[in-house]
């Protein structure tokens, strides 16, 4: 039975959607968990333990990575646009937050406030950090690894319950070795989030999104610099809605029980899979960042011991916890169980349960994508027309009208229903690269 609450807290629910019923001798059992987190108001589900003290707003440290390097003064206005926009996200940010300005070239340097320190958000610092912009200037090259690094040091300095970075770049990372950035980010995942830009198209997206996947946030291309200043604003509402960070989805199984994946699938695609954490007996966590007023939803697959007919089990529990210090747990209250029952029923244990169809498919849609598009890049190109026909059928079937949208401008579609396409002669760098880095959203399932 659900339980409301009214509160000013947030407060978090969990759904489970799944078929139970496997054949004779079925090991394999899937379920959609729906994680919504709202931050007051009736809210359903199990009322969750107050994430900040009742009345209070959530502490935040925000530090903001903005390209320097060369390259941003080709066309001059890119730099322009890069101030701009970061004025515009100084401006957005709430009073009493803690910020840095961060200027990256092959080397980091401090734009605001200096001295290995961070401001506290309030008219005069806000004026003071928009003074300092002005003289940023481009010039050097591209070490992101290092951005990473010092926006680590500056906010691990403050003593608040959500720290996130935003990272804008134009060009590719090419004054450091992958591993540098690898390690990078190695040393700041679970440390902050990030939302990571790229602006024009001289960058390259897998090291876009592979900053925002390792880091948990979002990636995006503003192909126009004109709309920097747009996105930089929606980005920071974004952060500064956020209530509750380092929040874990805690599987545990019974024994004999493997977990073959755990992914994010709304709303966008990512495999959580590898970045378990052991969590004591049979039970492990998988990272999910920071939330705010907001819903995701989550594929876990998990294979079972075979039984026989008629009999049922718990096939696992997943609960939503914020990991701390000391070894110890808050937990946020909200719980979902996963089971399998056998029966020799055909209709029911052959009926695939509509969300996880859709999301299945979602995930292959995006796969598809990125699979078609790098061997377009590699000349295959019957191999590219197959996959994007592919993504084109899947965007169509599941109502992904925004990648509809976007495959339609890279290839011409001769029938959607059928995923029959024919490559496009020329394609705009600008549409490729959006396609790309926006291959991963997802739409919800159609009720």
């Amino acid at each position: 039975m659900a339980i409301f609450a009214k509160s000013n807290v947030p407060q978090f629910s969990m759904d489970v959607y799944q078929n139970e019923y496997l054949p004779e001798g079925g090991r394999e059992v899937n379920a959609i968990v729906t994680v919504t987190a709202t931050g007051g108001g009736t809210v359903g589900s199990a009322i969750a333990a107050p994430a900040y003290p009742a009345g209070g707003r959530p502490s935040a440290a925000v530090a903001i990575m903005v390209d320097c390097s060369g390259s941003m003064d080709y066309p001059p206005t890119k730099m322009r646009n890069a101030r701009d926009a970061t004025a515009a996200a100084v401006d957005t940010l709430r009073d009493g937050t803690h910020f840095a300005v961060i200027g990256g070239t092959h080397v980091a340097q401090e734009v605001y406030p200096g001295g290995g320190r961070l401001a506290v958000a309030d008219a005069a610092t806000r004026e003071q950090a928009k003074r300092a912009l002005r003289r940023l200037s481009a010039g050097g090259g591209t070490a992101i690894g290092t951005w990473l690094r010092l926006a680590d040091r500056l906010l691990s300095s403050a003593d608040v319950t959500i720290r996130h970075g935003i990272l804008l770049t134009d060009g590719r990372n090419e004054h450091e070795s992958p591993e540098d950035l690898r390690a990078a980010l190695d040393a700041c995942a679970g440390r902050f989030t990030c939302d990571a830009r790229g602006v024009g198209t001289d960058w390259e997206v897998k090291e876009v999104t592979g900053i925002a996947s390792a880091l948990l946030g979002t990636a995006d291309i503003v192909a126009d610099p004109a709309g920097l200043a747009a996105d930089f604003t929606r980005m920071m509402e974004t952060a500064m809605g956020k209530e509750v960070a380092d929040v874990a989805l805690r599987v545990w199984t019974p024994v004999g029980t493997t977990i073959r994946y755990v992914k994010q699938v709304t709303p966008t695609v990512a495999d959580l899979t590898g970045r378990r954490t052991e969590a004591g007996p049979r039970a492990g966590d998988y990272p999910t960042g920071s939330w705010g007023d907001e819903s995701r939803d989550y594929h876990l697959c998990v294979e079972v011991p075979a039984a026989g007919l008629g009999q049922e089990m718990l096939a696992a529990r997943v609960s939503l916890v914020v990991p701390q210090p000391d070894g110890s747990v808050q937990n946020l209250g909200a719980q979902g169980l996963v089971r399998a029952v056998w029966t020799d029923d055909m209709a029911a244990s052959t009926s695939i349960n509509p969300q996880v169809a859709h999301y299945t498919g979602q995930a292959e849609l995006a796969q598809a994508i990125q699979q078609g598009l790098d061997l377009r890049k590699a000349g295959d190109f019957d191999g590219a027309t197959a996959k994007l026909g592919r993504a084109v059928q899947l965007a169509n079937v599941s109502g992904n009208a925004d990648t509809a949208k976007l495959l339609a401008k890279v290839v011409d579609v001769v029938d959607a229903a059928t995923g029959t396409v024919r490559l496009k002669t020329r394609v705009a760098e600008a549409d490729e690269m959006t396609l790309e880095t926006r291959s991963t959203k997802t739409v919800r399932v159609k009720k």
